[in-house]
């Protein structure tokens, strides 16, 4: 999926903007690692993990899966997302507690939980986003907030948002390698767009 590579080099480049779009403000956030991880007897890939350090067992294990388009012919990720969290925990045995997160880039991709995941549907373990759906104050905290935004953003208004986040990054960023990641993050974002951002 093409949106996959948009939303790891995010959180690779700015792993704040992550707990920023779930509401985590605590700074010891700053500690987790971001990557991917695979899961060995399926031979699955969790397509994002924020792990704590090891010595903060009281933090959870966030999985992060992103979806920017419809599931074809009526499959529900759902399973799949699940069933990665739970072979990973039986692989790993972690001392973590974990929640799921499920960023979609409208809402009409969300094909709605399973029967047999509906204790999850009001549960805090699991979080849904919209990024279509954001506030429009929400992208002014942050960079990486303004890039998540843009990636839910119209067609019409994405140029207008797309420039002013490059101004942003020009004016905010004094690391002349972190701004020249941010502004490629922004252009990847419209060269997506432009050939269907999100089609799988």
């Amino acid at each position: 999926m093409k949106t996959d590579s948009i939303f790891y080099q995010l959180f690779q480049a700015a792993p704040s903007a992550f707990f920023e779009l779930i509401g985590n403000t605590d700074p010891r956030t700053s500690t987790y690692g971001f990557g991917s991880q695979e899961v060995k007897q399926a031979n699955f890939t969790i397509d994002g993990i924020f792990l704590p350090p090891t010595r903060m067992s009281q933090f959870p294990i966030y999985f992060v899966e992103a979806q920017g388009y419809r599931d074809k012919k009526g499959e529900n990720f759902y399973y799949r997302f699940f069933g990665e969290i739970h072979l990973y925990l039986k692989d790993y045995q972690p001392s973590n507690d974990w929640r799921g997160v499920v960023i979609f880039t409208e809402k009409r991709f969300d094909p709605g939980l399973p029967p047999h995941y509906a204790e999850y549907e009001n549960s805090p373990r699991v979080q849904r986003i919209y990024l279509n759906k954001l506030p429009p104050e929400l992208g002014d905290r942050s960079l990486g907030l303004g890039i998540l935004q843009l990636i839910g953003t119209t067609q019409k208004q994405a140029p207008a948002k797309g420039r002013a986040l490059i101004e942003r990054t020009q004016q905010e960023l004094t690391d002349a390698i972190v701004q020249r990641n941010f502004i490629e993050l922004v252009e990847t974002i419209f060269v997506y767009r432009n050939g269907g951002l999100g089609n799988p």
